[in-house]
């Protein structure tokens, strides 16, 4: 039972789950969600056609019907979950995971995200009790829903004119390979752009510096404004400036304060992650943003943009929501609403790079990952010897701790999806940032034998 996460259901698949958990969620899940209809999408990798098949024999054995989306995007089935009012959905993908992952990303009604904590965990509990999955007495049915065409008309809303753009794509062989063209046109230059859920040219996960290495390439050799790289269930986006340097998701936050906050001229909330840079806020309040921090993850974020009828919000792992696409997150719609941004400053003459660098104002350490066994323990150190000397302008606790000094602050936190604990930092100097890396290093090493992942 290893695949319930915080998020989602994922793991490798036959390992942390099987074929017999898919079709105890499918059978459990219209009981949970109180509905006799339930939209099913899955992406390309090579286990989604078994996971697909004992997914739907689950829901169908469970008397009710279900809504093929086919081969989708994770946003897509958001989308349709939403737009044609189901109050049940899964796609079936383990997004930016290696090729021999897989798992579950389910929503109730609104596009809603089903976590371990509103459901997930229930179903959790209903296998590991060893619950009868009795056939309904009526067996559901399978309907084809092909959503493509109102999906793309939604996305297509917002584009603009990039025709002064030199643009330059990675699809990660994955679930951006079934729109990127039909929005972008054949005038960007592709990479990687054969839907191939084996993953054969890097992992479908961009933040890993190595997955990018050929994007950047690309850049330099075409001369583009701008990179491009999706995951594999294009859910999350990130890019690469014109001098090939890779940029910190959580500015591209502040880059989208000059759609929604300027051009739109929707002052209100903006929803960022609590390992956002300071520099986000500082950005976006003279626009004329709220800002407010959150918990890391889709399970957190959408509710809460929703909650608080925000206008939109970001992530460091690159995903941004949107109260124009019910509160949720689509990679292709940032990159669409991002590469407008990108198309207005260079008609201004201004750069990507300089775009970003109007933003940064720190340095920052990204997130590194220690393999802990006591997690709380070490985080209530790390929390203890840094405020035992410092006193704190601000503390925030509620996704492990962000602690903000007057001229640095740091988060760290427990992974929800992985075994490790997270450490960012950022500062004022280069200086100061390596001064607080190292004495955290040093700290989690000695009391924890905490390892550097």
């Amino acid at each position: 039972m290893g695949a319930f996460h915080a998020y989602d259901i994922r793991g490798i698949y036959n390992v942390d789950f099987d074929r017999d958990t898919a079709y105890k969620v499918g059978f459990f899940l219209p009981e949970l969600l109180g509905t006799k209809e339930v939209a099913v999408g899955r992406d390309c990798r090579v286990s989604s056609p078994e996971i697909h098949r004992y997914l739907v024999e689950g829901i169908t054995d469970a008397g009710a019907d279900v809504y093929d989306l086919g081969l989708s995007t994770t946003p897509m089935v958001y989308f349709a979950t939403a737009n044609y009012g189901f109050k049940a959905s899964v796609q079936i993908t383990a997004s930016h995971n290696p090729a021999e992952y897989n798992g579950m990303k389910v929503s109730m009604e609104n596009a809603l995200p089903v976590g371990l904590d509103n459901g997930l965990g229930q179903i959790r509990d209903w296998i590991g009790q060893g619950r009868p999955c009795v056939p309904a007495a009526v067996k559901g049915k399978v309907y084809g829903k092909d959503v493509r065409k109102d999906y793309m008309d939604f996305l297509l809303k917002y584009k603009e004119d990039y025709s002064g753009l030199k643009l330059a794509f990675d699809l990660s062989n994955g679930m951006s390979t079934l729109f990127a063209k039909q929005i972008f046109g054949e005038g960007p230059v592709y990479i990687f752009d054969e839907m191939d859920g084996r993953f054969p040219n890097h992992e479908p996960n961009p933040l890993i510096p190595a997955n990018v290495e050929a994007l950047k390439k690309l850049v330099a050799e075409t001369r583009a404004d701008i990179g491009v790289i999706y995951d594999g269930d294009a859910d999350r986006v990130m890019f690469v400036d014109e001098k090939s340097n890779f940029i910190s998701p959580d500015l591209m936050i502040a880059v989208l304060g000059h759609y929604f906050l300027e051009k739109r001229g929707e002052k209100g909330i903006v929803l960022q992650d609590i390992r956002s840079s300071k520099a986000v806020g500082e950005y976006l309040v003279p626009m004329g943003a709220q800002m407010y921090t959150w918990k890391v993850g889709r399970a957190f974020a959408a509710r809460k943009l929703r909650e608080l009828d925000g206008v939109y919000g970001g992530e460091l792992a690159g995903h941004y929501y949107f109260r124009d696409f019910f509160y949720s997150d689509s990679g292709l719609l940032a990159s669409i609403l991002i590469l407008n941004v990108v198309a207005s400053m260079k008609r201004k003459g201004i750069p990507v790079s300089g775009l970003i660098s109007g933003i940064v104002k720190y340095r920052n350490s990204g997130e590194i990952n220690f393999r802990v066994g006591d997690k709380q323990g070490a985080m209530d150190a790390v929390l203890d010897y840094f405020t035992s000397s410092e006193t704190p302008e601000a503390t925030m606790d509620f996704d492990g701790y962000r602690v903000e000094f007057a001229d640095w602050w740091f988060n760290i936190r427990p992974s929800n999806t992985e075994p490790y604990l997270r450490f960012i930092c950022e500062a004022s100097s280069d200086e100061l940032l390596s001064d607080k890396v190292e004495a955290v290093r040093r700290l989690l090493a000695e009391k924890f034998g905490a390892e550097q992942c």
